[in-house]
This record gives structure tokens, sequence and C-alpha cells, in this order.
């Protein structure tokens, strides 16, 4: 399967960096498209989220061990925490996960909006937006505050995540090549959220 094409728009370098947000009442509320439903994970899924990774990832190669890597250890919270969006046919379109910000996890840990992903075929209607919803609401039960990692390269999931009222992480300012990862970012996606926070990074009124 060959690899998701790079968004044209990004003649920049990628630059990781972090989110994070406190989780509150006013969650946005979207809705999944006609033709598609939401499901948790059951048994048999690794492979499927690995078909998705490999599908919608541009960046870096997903090795055949990413999945009992990342979530292997706490096999049974998945159902309670990952879900898949598929067609009223069965294909698998998408899934998203609402984890914890470190491993182990610690009681006092923030939720962790992880691994959002989205087929290509599917992309553009409207089901990330669905999937954050419904992840954010189950983040809401548990946990006081969100983090997450992105980066420069994947403009238009920043813009989402700053929809549901995530912020560049404060603990990255003193990094130049993080702070021009953000400014590389709204060069594509213009948002007002962001055009404020950089003008305050660089002390401007």
């Amino acid at each position: 399967m060959s690899r998701a094409a790079k968004d044209p728009r990004v003649t920049y370098e990628n630059q990781s960096f972090g989110m994070v947000c406190d989780v509150g009442a006013d969650i946005p509320h979207h809705v999944l498209p006609a033709g598609y439903r939401l499901r948790p994970f059951r048994p048999g899924d690794d492979s499927v989220w690995t078909m998705l990774q490999r599908a919608a990832e541009p960046f870096f190669d997903i090795p055949d061990d990413l999945f009992e890597r990342e979530y292997g250890k706490h096999r049974g919270d998945l159902p309670d925490r990952m879900w898949y969006v598929e067609t009223e046919a069965g294909a698998a379109a998408a899934s998203i996960s609402a984890w914890w910000e470190h491993e182990p996890p610690t009681p006092t840990d923030r939720g962790r909006i992880h691994w959002v992903v989205v087929h290509p075929e599917h992309q553009g209607r409207g089901i990330s937006k669905a999937m954050m919803t419904h992840a954010m609401e189950r983040l809401v039960c548990s946990h006081a505050g969100a983090v997450l990692g992105t980066s420069a390269g994947r403009p238009w999931a920043v813009k989402l995540y700053l929809d549901f009222g995530f912020r560049p992480d404060p603990r990255q300012l003193d990094k130049p090549d993080v702070q021009q990862g953000w400014r590389n970012v709204q060069t594509v996606i213009h948002h007002p959220v962001l055009a404020d926070w950089l003008q305050g990074l660089d002390g401007t009124p």
C-alpha cells in the first residue's frame, strides 16, 4: 500500500509539537455523516488499526508491532478508550483513542487524544470532528485536562484541535524550531486563535 500524499500546501519542514487543553463541558458537538457508524475496539482490531495508519500516514513508516507497543499493556481498557468508524458495509474508515498522558498511567494523569486517523478515501467528510467529540466526552469523565502530539505537517488536524480548545503546549515555548513550526502552520490555516497566540509570543499587541 502506498503512503498517503502530503498536503501540497505544506512546503516547509515537518515539526512535531504538543498541544494541551482543559477538559470541560463545552465540547463541540459533531455527529458522523450519513453512511458511517462508530463502534468500540474489539479483539482482532490490531490489524485494522495498522492498515488505517499505513494508509494515512505521510511522514513515517508504521511497523508491524506499533499497536502492541502503544496499547498492548492495557488491552482490557481498549473497548472503553478506542473506537473505530466504519461504513454501513463494515469497511474500516477511521480510528481514535482517548488514552492516558503517561505510561504507566498515574491517578493525576491528563487524558491523551491518541493516534487519530482517517483513511484517505474517507477524509474531508467530518469524520475526525465526530470522533473528537466522542473521545473528548470520554476524557471528561476521568480527566481534568488533555494533551496530544501532532506536527506542522498536519495543518488541518491542528485546526481541528484548536477548534476543540487545544492550545500550543507552553512547556515548548523556549524552542525556536517549535515556534517556527507554529508559524508555518498559520500560513496554511490562518486560525484566529493561533494568530492571537503568535502575537503574544512575539510580544506584539
